[in-house]
């Protein structure tokens, strides 16, 4: 059995003191130009002072700003420099007190210093909600090489944010519904189950006796996404200045389409229901039922799924691990091939687990649906680099696809070096474990530009059609190095590429397969 990341892998650990630092002068710079556009600075940026009093709400809005206090950009591009500027301020006091402290003490201190800024930065994006809670997420997972400590601090963003108050819950549901939620439902528990990013899920009982989960719109988040969209912009701007192959532009308008289609849950419904029949009846994936006619487009009501979340699914023995870590690998690929749609938010807290690799798959509000053309790329470089193992030609499919500035300075082997880390997985016949150091290093190759590949990397661009598939590199690829899943990945993906469509090779395999069989009979497409 190998185990990937076990050499020539840097593994680094993304230092929190460097997160918070980026903060920092991500705030600041968004700052200095919102006020070079503006003519003004935004409030209180001059020396990033401790926070003043909530904005106003508008006429007629008090509770709305109890749900989302700072929707207008600069109000969040403020709080995004104080969360930067205190962490700064903190580990610049770290550093000085660590200088004559033993090297048990430097422990310590190391260990508080990460808690206490993992925790403020969690406090800080969860009640901002939006787009940069959606990045705290991210970082929360994806973050392969972090103190425990520190990803347990920043994971409560998955799941468990701070929630609004019931009473404004209860308005947003008559809002959209047209009836407070305690005469619309048998039974309704005013406290959430879940907050998360967009909003939060309540559990309830339905007239006719179904258990529902019912995820209700935080109001003023359009606002609040839209503020950060246009910061996003701004942001991507900076990378094209590290990245000179990053073509901004096309990469920040694919994002905010998709960001947005997220605020609209009757779209989210839609595309949810699109997995529920396609994966009606599947014998280990399961898609919860979608209840129209108590939805909107602020307001999702679907079946209650049971199951236990992620953190206490990562406790089980790792056979049971390596099954939830297969059903999730098959999930993504056979939906991307057969469905031609891929779910962009593969994060923990999407997930429900029962044993023997059952998992019920949440959240269908960030769906990239694909064409043809484009999934023939994408299998295009798999047969270059896996079958033909023909390097030539997969260059030519990178940088023809836009992934790769044409006529770089470097050699195919240097091409071979850098992108056949993502494939290493699924290269040869042969039991394989994702370890988390070889995630972290999938992490590197996006972002540290600093190690042996910055040149390519620099010259590397990321196409419309790329944006939320890479987040199977991300965030499918930091949960199973989580999960430290084993398994023979190239006969399972071998199962799932088309033009391969391999015999089932694991029990979940010949589960699946005897399931498709059933399929065809019935006249359904497969």
């Amino acid at each position: 059995m190998r185990t990937t990341g076990s050499s020539g892998s840097r593994g680094k650990a993304l230092q929190v003191a460097l997160a918070a630092a980026g903060l920092a002068a991500a705030g600041a710079v968004l700052g200095r130009r919102w006020a070079a556009k503006s003519g003004d600075g935004p409030s209180g940026l001059a020396g990033v002072p401790g926070p003043g009093p909530a904005p106003a709400a508008g006429p007629g809005e008090p509770e709305r700003a109890s749900a989302i206090a700072l929707r207008s950009r600069a109000d969040r591009t403020v709080q995004l420099a104080r969360v930067g500027g205190r962490a700064g301020a903190r580990f610049a006091q770290h550093r000085a007190r660590r200088v004559f402290a033993s090297a048990a003490r430097r422990d310590e201190l190391d260990r508080r210093f990460e808690l206490q800024t993992a925790e403020q930065i969690a406090d800080a994006l969860g009640n901002m909600k939006g787009a940069m809670m959606k990045l705290g997420q991210m970082v929360s997972y994806v973050g392969a090489g972090l103190p425990p400590h520190v990803t347990e601090a920043l994971a409560s963003l998955q799941q468990d944010a701070p929630p609004m108050a019931p009473e404004l819950a209860a308005e947003a549901v008559e809002r959209e519904l047209g009836q407070p939620p305690d005469r619309l439902f048998a039974e309704w528990d005013p406290l959430p189950i879940a907050s998360a990013s967009i909003g939060q899920v309540h559990r309830a009982i339905t007239r006719d006796g179904r258990a529902v989960a019912v995820k209700v719109q935080y109001p003023g988040v359009d606002q609040a996404i839209t503020a950060d969209l246009d910061n996003a912009g701004l942001l991507f701007s900076a990378m094209g200045m590290a990245f000179p192959g990053l073509e901004p532009g096309p990469l920040v308008d694919e994002l905010r389409a998709r960001i947005v289609e997220e605020l609209d849950y009757g779209l989210e419904a839609r595309n949810q229901q699109l997995f529920v029949d396609w994966y009606r009846g599947h014998p280990f994936i399961h898609v919860p039922e979608v209840l129209h006619e108590l939805s909107t487009r602020r307001v999702l009501t679907t079946e209650l799924a049971d199951g236990v979340r992620f953190a206490e699914m990562a406790t089980w023995s790792q056979d049971e691990k390596n099954l939830a870590a297969e059903a999730i690998y098959r999930f993504v690929f056979r939906g991307l091939y057969r469905i031609k749609a891929f779910n962009g938010d593969p994060h923990p807290g999407n997930y429900l687990f029962r044993p023997g690799g059952q998992v019920t798959f949440l959240d269908f509000g960030l769906v990239k649906h694909f064409t043809g053309d484009e999934l023939f790329v994408f299998g295009d470089m798999i047969r270059a680099m896996i079958d033909e193992q023909d390097m030539q030609r997969f260059r030519q499919i990178v940088e023809g696809a836009g992934l790769l500035k044409p006529g770089g300075d470097f050699t195919d082997e240097q091409v071979r070096e850098y992108y056949g880390h993502f494939y290493e997985f699924v290269l040869d016949d042969e039991v394989v474990t994702i370890t988390p150091e070889w995630s972290a290093e999938t992490v590197a190759r996006f972002f540290d530009s600093s190690g042996p590949y910055g040149d390519l990397m620099k010259a590397s661009n990321v196409p419309p059609s790329f944006a939320i598939i890479q987040r199977i590199n991300l965030g499918l690829m930091a949960i199973l190095g989580d999960l430290r899943a084993t398994a023979n990945f190239r006969r399972i993906a071998n199962e799932l590429w088309p033009w391969v469509d391999g015999p089932a090779s694991t029990d979940l395999g010949r589960a699946e397969a005897a399931w498709l069989r059933q399929r065809e009979l019935a006249g359904e497409p497969g």
